[in-house]
């Protein structure tokens, strides 16, 4: 079983107009992590992940979604 988790952070910071920098400078992270994160090669921690939704000020699950296994049922 492996799952992925997509996002939404590249559409956010569209809305908002910032770059990863930006984003990664409010966070206090580096661009890299929001790179990796963005493009899927990092899942972030779950107080990141909060964080990133409390900044664009959403609910968390309209930036993560976790692809389901069509195996499995949640």
């Amino acid at each position: 079983m492996v799952n992925k988790m997509h996002n939404t952070i590249r559409v956010e910071r569209a809305k908002k107009k910032i770059t990863q920098a930006e984003l990664a400078e409010k966070l206090s992270v580096s661009r890299q992590t929001i790179h990796s994160i963005e493009t899927g090669k990092f899942v972030p921690s779950t107080v990141l992940a909060l964080r990133i939704a409390r900044y664009f000020d959403v609910d968390f699950n309209e930036i993560f979604q976790l692809e389901e296994d069509e195996t499995e049922n949640i």
